[in-house]
């Protein structure tokens, strides 16, 4: 199977390949490649792991922007996909997280959640559940397609359903992510009601299980990893249980045994989950990724086309391992010799001078605070439970007992308003009790109120991208902002990094080939200059929320 799978590769390949001899005046097809949670340092990082094709090869052949931050706070991977497309920041777009807390339906809402849809194709009803109507903007593909009346086509792939909806915007009809339940590619009856032939074809090439087949070793040996911790180090949370090489994801990718198995995955001899946590999933996107190109005939028309890929894992393996870890710098590795193959067959299949690609990432990460400890410098744990119960015994002891808080999400506290309502007593002063009472804990930096959101214009430092983070129909009463270093304690062993410091919102960006000069841009630019910078390069509306300018300096050249 593997074998007739690449033949078949290399004979589409090859037949749809062109040259052109000239630069047309505009590009055929747009690709936006988003690597989650990749830090900006990487790329000085991981250097000596890297060939010369993948990264390495934009960056001397297009324009690497040095300095490109997400100006928001809190930054997630949700957030950050959403403004990477809409040019604008979540006081706008309204993605505010990858959760929220929702008053009418007393509940924390996903933010691509949809009880109106269902799935297409895979075998989870509930992961079909989805459509990018929380979303209130426009998007470059959106208005790309407005431009076009609706000829321009527009895809979106990643494993994470957020990163796919949310790129993918209003108006895109080719919408996948991944199932977990059964290791295929899977859309929502919000796009269509069947898959199409091309995608029931890839997913019936089993790649899932070929992938999870596979053992994961170090790339290279471990002590060509300079730049990580060594193998076997505390600090890391590891696949069920397991730290260090080699990872046999066909032991690992067994089904738990007892309730739980039968639970999650009754009819399967996989857990098709695992292969989020390796870089195997990635090579799984760029596969789909390229069926895509060829099966949809990407660039093959006079409208400008335009594909979104989300590479999920190094966010998955990040998570589990750490950014110092030898398993991050590996997957890195790999991911760079997947996208390597990647930009040759773009330039096989479409020609380099057709195609216009940027490379940017959703967030970045802060380090484990306990490593950062152990090295003394100064990092730490919040832990939002406690913190939560004692605001909870606090205001019952200043205004009665009440439910005064309703929920905790995203670093936001919910209160209770139809009870504050009815008390009548006032708002702000409650938010302002319990932002005072929240600063006193370990790891606090400082603590806004909704109510200073919504009347005073921060014009700088954090307090402005806590505002540029605000959105009053879905953020909390009071944000709290934790001291750098310092990260938050979920339930289990969940920790969370989403600040507004430099580990957190320095991200690479990167463009490439159609007149994409060779050149080097120090000064600062922001991510929502993504959108409007496409824009202007095809002479069409921006997104109707954008609050990011054009890259002159990229433009121009």
């Amino acid at each position: 199977m593997r074998k007739q799978w690449i033949l078949l590769f290399f004979v589409l390949w090859v037949s749809v390949g062109i040259t052109c001899a000239e630069t047309p005046p505009k590009p055929k097809l747009i690709i936006g490649i988003v690597v989650e949670q990749m830090r900006y340092d990487y790329l000085s990082r991981f250097d000596s792991l890297m060939g010369s094709g993948g990264f390495k090869r934009m960056i001397s052949e297009g324009t690497d922007c040095k300095n490109a931050f997400h100006n928001y706070f809190p930054t997630q991977s949700a957030s950050g996909h959403a403004t990477i497309v809409t040019g604008s920041m979540p006081q706008y777009h309204g993605i505010i997280g990858d959760k929220w807390y929702g008053y009418l339906k007393n509940k924390e809402i996903f933010c691509t959640e949809d009880e109106n849809e269902s799935s297409v194709g895979g075998a989870s009803y509930e992961a079909g559940k989805m459509s990018p109507r929380n979303l209130f903007t426009t998007t470059f593909g959106d208005e790309l397609r407005l431009s076009s009346q609706l000829r321009s086509k527009v895809v979106s792939i990643s494993m994470d359903p957020a990163a796919a909806i949310l790129s993918g915007g209003h108006t895109a009809k080719e919408v996948y992510w991944y199932d977990d339940a059964s290791g295929e590619w899977i859309t929502s009856t919000y796009y269509k009601n069947g898959l199409d032939l091309w995608v029931r074809t890839f997913n019936e090439s089993k790649m899932a299980d070929f992938y999870l087949q596979q053992t994961w070793a170090p790339k290279f040996s471990l002590s060509a990893y300079t730049n990580s911790l060594n193998d076997s180090n505390p600090f890391e949370t590891g696949i069920n249980g397991q730290s260090t090489f080699p990872y046999d994801f066909q032991t690992i990718s067994k089904p738990a045994s007892g309730v739980l198995g039968l639970l999650n995955n009754s009819k399967n001899e996989r857990d098709y989950a695992k292969l989020r946590m390796s870089p195997m999933g990635n090579s799984f996107t760029k596969d789909f990724a390229v069926s895509a190109i060829l099966n949809l005939e990407l660039g093959k028309d006079d409208d400008t086309d335009y594909l979104l890929i989300s590479f999920s894992s190094l966010r998955a393996i990040g998570d589990l391992f750490g950014p110092s870890s030898i398993e991050v710098a590996d997957a890195f590795a790999r991911l760079d010799e997947d996208l390597s193959v990647f930009l040759r067959f773009v330039d096989e299949a479409i020609g380099k001078d057709n195609v216009l690609i940027y490379l940017t990432s959703d967030q970045g990460v802060s380090e484990r605070p306990e490593y950062l400890s152990s090295v003394n410098l100064p990092a730490g744990v919040f832990s939002s439970q406690s913190a939560v119960s004692l605001l909870k015994s606090y205001l019952n002891i200043m205004y009665g007992e009440g439910e005064w808080v309703k929920s905790y999400s995203n670093q936001q506290i919910y209160l209770n308003h139809l009870l504050i309502e009815d008390k009548k007593m006032d708002l702000e002063k409650i938010q302002n009790t319990a932002a005072q009472f929240l600063l006193q804990f370990s790891g606090v930096s400082n603590t806004v109120t909704a109510s200073a959101l919504n009347s005073v214009d921060f014009t700088g430092g954090v307090l402005s991208t806590l505002q540029n983070g605000f959105h009053p129909k879905r953020s909390g009463d009071i944000i709290i902002n934790l001291l750098p270093g310092w990260v938050e304690k979920g339930l289990g062993t969940e920790i969370s990094s989403k600040s507004p410091y430099n580990y957190d919102t320095h991200v690479p960006l990167l463009w490439y080939g159609w007149r994409i000069p060779s050149l080097s841009i120090e000064e600062s630019v922001e991510i929502t200059d993504i959108a409007p910078t496409l824009s202007y390069l095809l002479g069409i509306s921006a997104p109707n929320a954008s609050t990011g300018k054009p890259m002159i300096t990229l433009i121009h050249q």
